[in-house]
């Protein structure tokens, strides 16, 4: 495992709607083992290699991350912001943040100490309006480097902890480092369909860098690469957990916004068993992924599926991953590419 490119990956700023820097990163790391790379007008980072079927087939995986943009900056230079994203407002407290303008400046999450808190206002739920960005600086000083619209990213260092890789953004970097993995892995390998490696955009606020990508490549099937929620920790039930930590990367079923092809999902569980690759069934009552625009903004419809990440602590700045669900996802996805023509 790759440990180094994954907290790369990890630790790069890519808020959804700014996603260059992220975009640079993977460019230099596919660009010798595909045919040709494009970026669309949307931001969407497509590399392409040529197959022996001009059927196309399409792999997605989203690489922004959820982030903030600044909305105002008040007399005394603290700034207020609106996100980039869904977030638990909870997770903001005690956190550092990047202010990405003329210059990367640290930050830190405000709220209203609680010691001068009422009782009232203890047992209020927080919101994300209740917290402000303290830059440590005057007003005229911070507006020589921020101004209105100027990104901000979270703060947090990428690690090794026991089993699992631990950061912020793993939703969706680690299936961004798998799908790069991939491309090198199939390097020199022929591939039976024209195949669309598609890095995409604003997947956080709306599904929208796929759509786009989606309209213009027109799959004939399309697999996703995104994070699933792994609550299998203390206080959850077996019908809540969805899936499991070291278990195997799922095979999306279903979620709100997609139900998979079915003959798909078989072809998936197929190629998992034929290659000894471990998985897990996954249904997701809440959320959505590319999945769903991958299969439906296509004349006539794509079939689509998903290669979902197991993952503990989504959204926030301490998401977990299993390092064996990582290299089994890579293998799963490798050989489902490479027999794509047996569907």
């Amino acid at each position: 495992m790759n440990f180094k490119l994954i907290k790369k990956l990890s630790e790069v700023a890519g808020p959804s709607g700014f996603e260059d820097r992220t975009r640079d990163l993977i460019t230099k790391e596919i660009s010798s083992y595909v045919d040709k790379i494009s970026v669309d007008n949307m931001g969407n980072l497509i590399a392409f290699r040529k197959g022996q079927s001009d059927k196309k087939m399409m792999i997605a995986a989203h690489m922004d991350e959820i982030g903030f943009i600044v909305t105002h900056i008040d007399d005394n230079g603290f700034l207020k912001f609106t996100t980039l994203g869904g977030f638990d407002p909870k997770t903001l407290t005690a956190q550092r943040v990047i202010v990405h303008g003329k210059k990367d400046i640290i930050g830190v999450m405000g709220a209203k100490p609680i010691h001068v808190m009422t009782a009232e206002e203890r047992d209020k739920k927080v919101t994300v309006k209740d917290f402000f960005i303290d830059l440590g600086m005057e007003k005229t000083e911070v507006e020589k480097i921020v101004e209105i619209g100027t990104p901000i990213s979270r703060e947090r260092e990428c690690i090794e902890m026991g089993d699992c890789i631990n950061g912020k953004s793993l939703d969706n970097r680690i299936s961004v480092y798998i799908l790069i993995e991939v491309i090198k892995k199939l390097h020199e390998k022929e591939l039976p369909f024209d195949t669309y490696f598609t890095f995409t955009v604003q997947e956080e606020v709306g599904l929208r860098g796929a759509q786009v990508a989606a309209l213009n490549i027109q799959p004939d099937v399309a697999v996703a690469l995104d994070t699933t929620i792994a609550y299998d920790v203390p206080g959850s039930t077996p019908q809540e957990q969805i899936t499991k930590l070291g278990a195997g990367p799922g095979i999306k079923i279903m979620d709100s916004s997609v139900i998979c092809n079915t003959k798909f999902v078989s072809f998936m569980k197929y190629i998992a068993d034929k290659n000894n690759v471990p998985f897990q069934s996954e249904i997701m009552q809440g959320g959505g992924t590319d999945t769903s625009v991958l299969q439906k903004m296509v004349a006539g419809g794509a079939i689509a599926g998903a290669v979902s990440i197991p993952t503990r602590h989504l959204h926030q700045v301490i998401e977990s991953v299993h390092k064996k669900d990582v290299d089994n996802s890579i293998e799963l996805l490798y050989h489902i590419t490479k027999s794509i023509n047996r569907l």
